[in-house]
């Protein structure tokens, strides 16, 4: 949750709505002294002043307080428990106070009970108007980071199917290439189903935020594969994922990005093996990881990488993508999502 939203710029709104409450609640319980503007009415007035201060200032500091401790949208439950607990506590033991003291001290007792239950509108009011500014700021946020996932996703796309030919058109030409290959050729049928396995999930999976870790980890199957036609034993690629963990998410194509980066960047021969590796980090992390020998030549990049990657997930969580490079490794850690967004 953005820091700004528990942050509370309410100076306007404490300067009007303090004194406009002072001033209401005791017209509402005394209307014709407040038509008379009689003293008690300026007595009263004076006293609920103290008393919405104290009530205001302090549920205002509850409602920062809780806001930091659960400031997330799947905490709120728990948040407004927490507030309501704190608020009736908090709200009672001052009323008792200020009931003790000043009333007491201007011969106006009210009496505990009617005093908590008088205590209780203003409390209502600021938790009313607090909640409602919070709740619409959460939605604007929300929709902000909808959009810019969405323009994020859209970049992704274009980047990926760049230059590619209509889907139905490539798929039934991929068909007929199937049925000119020799069945003795297991090796160029193998290869034209992975082929056919990358695009379909390219396919598939452009519409949708994340992808639980194991589609994304068998469609890199398939895109390792078709490399390892072309680099064979040059490029090695390791794994080391739990099976708990392959239930968590990931971006679609994000781990896809990071190994063809690391083809794209790096040099991968016999004498000099491309070594990429993919483990967790606990439950909170998927790291991928290459050691470093790069080309004096880079191949064309499309300009997608690391940065579209670091995007998406600062839309979908608030760990960060963590890129760590040493003189022998290249290593990013990218967030596990617990759930599908």
């Amino acid at each position: 949750m953005s820091e700004s939203l528990y942050k509370l710029n309410d100076a306007k709104m404490r300067l009007i709505g303090i004194p406009l409450l002072s001033l209401i609640i005791p017209m509402v319980l005394s209307f014709d002294d407040f038509r008379r503007l009689s003293a008690n009415y300026m007595l009263s007035v004076g006293i609920s002043f103290v008393i919405t201060v104290a009530l205001w200032e302090g549920n205002r500091y509850i409602i920062m307080l809780m806001r930091r401790i659960f400031p997330n949208y799947s905490q709120t439950t728990k948040r407004l428990l927490f507030e309501a607990v704190l608020a009736l506590a908090y709200t009672l033991a001052t009323t008792f106070i200020l009931d003790e003291i000043l009333c007491k001290t201007f011969n106006a007792r009210t009496g505990i009970l009617l005093g908590f239950r008088i205590s209780l509108l203003p409390t209502l009011l600021v938790y009313l108007v607090y909640e409602a500014i919070y709740f619409f700021e959460a939605w604007k946020l929300n929709v902000r980071k909808t959009e810019s996932l969405m323009r994020e996703g859209i970049e992704t796309q274009l980047a990926v199917l760049k230059n590619q030919l209509d889907p139905h058109f490539l798929f039934n030409s991929m068909n007929t290439l199937a049925a000119l290959i020799d069945d003795t050729n297991v090796d160029a049928q193998q290869y034209l189903e992975r082929l056919s396995d990358v695009y379909r999930y390219v396919l598939v999976s452009r519409s949708k935020n994340t992808v639980q870790l194991d589609e994304e980890i068998t469609f890199l199957d398939a895109y390792v594969y078709l490399n390892k036609i072309r680099f064979r034993d040059n490029l090695l690629v390791e794994k080391h994922i739990s099976p708990d963990t392959y239930r968590q998410h990931v971006t679609p194509l994000s781990i896809q990005m990071l190994i063809e980066n690391a083809i794209k960047h790096n040099i991968a021969s016999k004498d000099n093996p491309l070594k990429i590796s993919i483990r967790q980090e606990g439950n909170q992390y998927l790291v991928v990881e290459n050691n470093i020998q790069e080309k004096t030549i880079l191949e064309k990049s499309t300009r997608v990488g690391l940065q579209n990657i670091i995007n998406r997930y600062s839309l979908l969580t608030e760990r960060r993508v963590e890129i760590i490079q040493s003189s022998e490794l290249f290593t990013v850690k990218i967030p596990l999502i617990s759930q599908l967004v």
